[in-house]
């Protein structure tokens, strides 16, 4: 080799060694998280005794609100409940910092972590408002303009209306400041409203933390619907995973003497003679995320009359069942509804042409310069995280230096009330 070309390569490698050494990796052995297994710690999250006090739904000042914000978008009568846009509102008894929470993948606003996430914060002295995911079917129908979700510039410019709207209806609320929160798709979706923001300059956020977000959208996506494949053994032509699965929990709840569904139950389950395996867990998780794709597909589809799904001119009332409807669109995973609505739509807005056009404008690619320059960023990532692919990690590594914080364990969210995470975000944000 060249003498020059050498050092060229030793030049690269100490900055790539820097650049790794900055980044906050935490090890295994001090981190202390109890799952090692990515499928197990996503499902069943921290043990109860290693999660944070946190307060009582009692103890907090919260209530619900509505937004009319699509006025004129025609819904059939049985989408009645979603024709105004929910969210949820917690206050302080005086001035304190705001924080808004952007749900994960087709999640509502009152969804167990974002719950988990409003109790940290408030317990913290945070007003805390709880928002939908942008592929949330009520987000879809009362917010969205196109309704048709993945293209993350457009998410990030209904969300923003719909923070700003949100505002506007509070606007007696005392606020010195503003933070934003988005865990899975929602810290996705977080790091476009924070660019857009910059431009726009309505909150001019002080702290913005991306948990766990896909770094390339596509390739989560794929690694998502890949989980539905996988292969169960016991599974033969007599019985179904969800006869296996379903038969392990009533063994598990006859020998307990209880029927109840938590997240401490599934932790003990977990740990008794009925556990699931690693290829039942990862059909779980891939199960939960397919029913996301198929809601998106179906609400997408009705609302804009596509005739994918639902044939446009089928008649709807409020006695209408859906239920042959919504089951034609389990059989559209993600990247089913990424070819057959998501393209087509980007390409009639004149945007591009190809697939990698789309998948590095929707991902976090496109916004790398931003997300390097930007100090008020911070993102918290799991190693072991499902929804990652080769490559993402040394991007987010290169790309945010000591401003990533890189969990040894914890799967895909699984981590997130695990009190050293939550100690972690309490002081991310306060700084």
């Amino acid at each position: 080799m060249p003498r020059v070309s050498r050092l060229l390569a030793l030049l690269a490698g100490l900055w790539l060694g820097n650049a790794q050494a900055a980044v906050n990796e935490i090890d295994a052995v001090s981190y202390g998280f109890p799952l090692a297994n990515p499928f197990e710690a996503t499902i069943a999250t921290a043990p109860p005794e290693l999660r944070p006090a946190l307060p009582d739904a009692a103890d907090i000042d919260q209530a619900d609100y509505s937004l009319r914000l699509r006025p004129r978008r025609e819904l059939p009568d049985n989408f009645w409940p979603v024709k105004s846009l929910k969210y949820r509102l917690a206050r302080q008894n005086g001035p304190a910092p705001l924080v808004f929470i952007i749900s994960g993948t087709g999640a509502h606003y009152a969804n167990e972590k974002t719950e988990d996430l409003k109790r940290l914060f408030y317990g913290a002295g945070y007003h805390v408002v709880q928002l939908s995911s942008p592929t949330s079917y009520d987000f879809m129908a009362a917010a969205s303009r196109h309704a048709t979700p993945g293209i993350s510039d457009r998410d990030a410019i209904d969300l923003y209306q719909v923070m700003e709207k949100v505002r506007e209806q509070q606007r007696d609320l005392p606020v010195t400041g503003y933070d934003l929160v988005g865990y899975s798709l929602g810290g996705l979706n977080a790091a476009f409203v924070s660019h857009l923001d910059e431009s726009r300059k309505a909150f001019n956020f002080h702290r913005v933390l991306l948990i766990n977000p896909p770094v390339n959208l596509y390739t989560s996506v794929a690694n998502l619907d890949r989980l539905v494949q996988t292969e169960v053994k016991g599974v033969d032509n007599s019985s179904t995973f969800y006869d296996l699965v379903l038969g392990k929990l009533a063994r598990y709840f006859e020998e307990r003497g209880t029927a109840q569904i938590d997240a401490a139950m599934l932790y003990d389950f977990q740990q008794s003679k009925q556990r699931l395996s690693d290829e039942e867990m990862a059909m779980l998780i891939g199960t939960v995320f397919r029913f996301a794709a198929a809601d998106i597909a179906f609400t997408s589809d009705l609302i804009n009359r596509r005739g994918f799904i639902i044939p446009p001119t089928y008649p709807m009332d409020e006695g209408t069942s859906l239920t042959p409807f919504f089951k034609r669109a389990l059989l559209c995973d993600f990247e089913c509804y990424i070819h057959e609505q998501l393209m087509p739509y980007w390409r009639r807005q004149g945007d591009g042409k190809s697939l990698l056009q789309m998948i590095d404008q929707v991902s976090l690619y496109s916004l790398r310069t931003y997300l390097a320059s930007s100090d008020k960023i911070r993102v918290f990532h799991n190693r072991d995280d499902m929804i990652l692919s080769p490559g993402d990690l040394g991007f987010l590594r290169r790309t945010l230096g000591e401003r990533l914080t890189l969990f040894p364990y914890g799967g895909h969210c699984g981590n997130m009330n695990y009190r050293v995470n939550t100690q972690a975000m309490l002081e991310f944000l306060r700084d």
